[in-house]
């Protein structure tokens, strides 16, 4: 996959309009589809609290409402934002949901998030109550074998008395009547503590990020591999995370760049920088995108996310090695740790013309150069 073809939004119908959708981009999944459907009343205002490319924004529009899609994920976002853009009665903020400022929704649609933890849904509950108008209805969908009963019971002693009202195999729609008060959502950061390279480091996490709790094993395995002299490289992170690879890089003189797609992870590695006195440029960014067009490096790493919206999607990965080739040097090195089910080395094969396995166990470290 060419990175301009992963970039490319695509229109697609359906039953309530076009909705645009690309390579990493969520919101077409069943969950979606069976809220969208299920979805009614008269509404004035309706809040479309994790939005993915905005199929049930469209719905909600459908409905007569004033839609506010929020959506955290860049490439959703994108996608989302193509999808609303003609739409005078949708507008998109790509934020964190607890951030929203705006209240007294008639109707607030939320796919849960499950597959980030119970701390995210959490925080996505509890942005859904405080956003809702008294009396209001949330609209809540999600996977039983995701632990949507037990979402569902979070969710009524939130708000209130609420039944489900969809159902497709495992897939689970519930209306819920907003009968009790709701505090603005602020969420607990975490703190994770973690030699690394050397150095006790600490890093701070918001709900939802990968690895939240701990360093991700595959990420510690990378540093060990890594050049042990870094001091003025010039050092992209691509899908950073909240900086597990960068920051101790960061701190041994080296000029780092972190690239991620989930803001959640954004606002965390700004946070364990800030503390760390460290300094990065860190890019909310879908793959490479928002980085300026002739911007190059010495050194690329990467721990490549593969899943969207809980699912494996290759696309993500083969788009990441695409963009470590275009943005290194001659002579430049991408370092990259997987899951060895994952085959990159046809892919870093077919860009750079070489890979070396540098480690092979529960996970494999490879390392291509670019001629």
């Amino acid at each position: 996959m060419e990175l301009a073809e992963y970039h490319a939004l695509q229109k697609l119908p359906s039953p309530w309009g076009t909705v645009y959708r690309k390579p990493g981009a969520a919101g077409l999944e069943e969950p979606y589809r069976l809220l969208a459907n299920a979805v009614s009343g008269n509404v004035a205002r309706a809040l479309d609290l994790n939005a993915g490319v905005g199929l049930i924004s469209l719905a909600l529009k459908n409905l007569g409402a004033d839609v506010l899609a929020v959506e955290e994920r860049r490439a959703s976002c994108r996608a989302l934002q193509a999808t609303a853009a003609g739409q005078g009665s949708i507008d998109v903020d790509c934020t964190l949901p607890w951030e929203l400022s705006q209240t007294d929704f008639d109707i607030v649609a939320l796919v849960l998030g499950a597959e980030r933890g119970n701390d995210w849904v959490r925080e996505q509950l509890a942005a859904a109550a405080y956003t809702l108008a008294d009396g209001g209805t949330l609209w809540l969908a999600g996977s039983r074998k995701a632990g949507f009963e037990r979402y569902l019971g979070w969710a009524r002693e939130m708000l209130g008395s609420g039944e489900v009202v969809a159902r497709n195999k495992d897939m689970r729609v519930a209306a819920l009547q907003k009968r009790k008060v709701a505090t603005k959502p602020a969420p607990l950061v975490n703190t994770i503590e973690a030699e690394l390279r050397g150095k006790l480091l600490r890093f701070y996490t918001f709900p939802g990020v990968f690895s939240a709790n701990e360093i991700d094993p595959a990420s510690e395995l990378l540093l060990e591999h890594l050049p042990k002299e870094v001091a003025g490289k010039e050092i992209l992170d691509l899908g950073a995370g909240y900086g597990a690879l960068s920051l101790p890089l960061a701190l041994e003189g080296a000029n780092t760049t972190l690239l991620e797609q989930s803001l959640t992870a954004v606002e965390s590695a700004r946070i364990s920088f800030s503390r760390a006195n460290a300094t990065a440029e860190i890019l909310y960014s879908d793959v490479d995108e928002s980085l300026q067009e002739d911007k190059l490096f010495d050194i690329v790493i990467s721990n490549p996310p593969f899943h969207v919206g809980g699912h494996v999607v290759l696309d993500v990965a083969e788009a990441f090695v695409a963009a470590a080739h275009s943005r290194l040097r001659p002579g430049g090195r991408f370092y990259l740790v997987a899951n060895p089910f994952l085959k990159y080395d046809r892919w870093l094969q077919q860009r750079f013309g070489n890979v070396r396995e540098l480690y092979s166990g529960r996970y494999r470290v490879l390392l291509s150069v670019k001629r």
